[in-house]
């Protein structure tokens, strides 16, 4: 009877071990892929921020408590006053960094253009939140 049990035994050892291996070779042998999200679109890849714009454009518009900056669509970059440009960084800076991307295609959508005055501001922290 002894005999028999330590056969089962052995046989379970033998399976277990068998099925890790078994496990260990494939799960490393298979790539894994990442598919890139509007998150982690860097500008390096133009098709990944024309994917992202096409999918917010037929979202509803997101808003980050800027709704006062509606008054200024259909604004050029190059129109606004140093008051109205404060507007703007004043949403800017109390953001997130991670949220700006969302807030730049947001303010896109929603034909806002940023001021001349704050482009090279917003590309900074869009560049540090990545």
């Amino acid at each position: 009877m002894t005999y028999v049990a330590i056969v089962v035994i052995a046989l379970l050892v033998l399976g277990i071990v068998a099925a890790a291996a078994h496990l260990l070779s494939h799960g490393s042998s298979t790539p894994v892929t990442i598919q890139p999200t509007c998150d982690s679109c860097d500008g390096s890849d133009s098709s990944c921020e024309q994917e992202c714009m096409l999918k917010a454009a037929v979202k509803e518009v997101e808003y980050f408590d800027d709704e006062e900056l509606d008054v200024f669509q259909g604004r050029a970059g190059d129109s606004y006053t140093d008051e109205e440009t404060e507007s703007f960084r004043e949403v800017l800076y109390t953001m997130r960094p991670q949220e700006v991307p969302a807030w730049s295609r947001s303010l896109i959508l929603r034909g806002i253009t940023i001021p001349d005055q704050l482009r090279d501001e917003l590309l900074m922290l869009v560049e540090e939140g990545r």
